[in-house]
């Protein structure tokens, strides 16, 4: 009982770490915690979770593990201290196409805000342009802002749909995004074949069937 509750507590003070490390849905102060400062404190609530499941710090393949995980963490959230200016850096380009662009099979990490597990999965994304044209790993990396924080997959879809809606001025945004969820997997029920799909429909990929149907065929797998 006692290490279970001391995996809670120093989970909870990584969880409080984390809200004021950060802004939610924006980028770190880095005015207040210093890089530094942000490894070493997650460090020593690595240590803590370690030592409060009966491991031994001092064992050899451990020694370093908690730096090692703080360091992972700070790599797996980066999408925190990123910002969507600084990722599309200008690469708008003008153009006279009108007809659907899509990149799928995006692949994409994140980790599940209620467990802070991972889940694996994809995102086929496309949109309408409307004079402009964005650059097209800038898609990729639009989607990585968002997937590199505490997620849930209804949230993570609706706002990268809402992103490249409002940085390319499109006429209509799909966006499509299929996981695996592993707190799903490795605990709770256990099922190591569902796979969870949502989806994202703005301006014409919501108003206008054909469009929505051509979307939905185009990302299909190829038989």
């Amino acid at each position: 009982m006692g290490g279970h509750f001391a995996i809670a507590v120093a989970a909870g003070i990584i969880g409080e770490y984390w809200l004021k490390v950060i802004h939610l849905g924006g980028a770190a102060d880095k005015g207040s915690i210093s890089p530094q400062s942000e490894e070493s404190s997650m460090k020593e609530q690595y240590a803590a979770i370690i030592e409060a499941v009966g491991e031994d710090l001092a064992r050899p393949g451990l020694v370093d593990t908690p730096q090692r995980a703080a360091k992972a963490m700070e790599f797996l959230t980066k999408g925190y201290r990123e910002s969507i200016d600084g990722i599309v850096n200008n690469a708008l380009f003008p153009s006279q196409a009108r007809d659907m662009v899509i990149v799928k099979d995006i692949e994409l990490y994140s980790l599940c805000e209620h467990h802070m597990l991972p889940f694996i999965g994809k995102c086929h994304v496309g949109y309408i342009p409307d004079g402009k044209v964005l650059g097209l790993s800038k898609i990729a990396r639009i989607v990585d802002v968002f997937a590199r924080r505490l997620q849930i997959q209804e949230n993570l879809t609706a706002e990268i749909a809402h992103t490249i809606e409002e940085v390319t001025g499109a006429s209509g945004v799909g966006v499509v995004l299929e996981a695996k969820h592993l707190c799903m997997m490795m605990r709770g029920v256990e099922k190591q074949n569902s796979l969870m799909r949502t989806s994202s429909m703005l301006g014409l990929f919501r108003s206008n069937q054909a469009t929505r149907e051509e979307f939905l065929d185009l990302i299909r797998p190829l038989s």
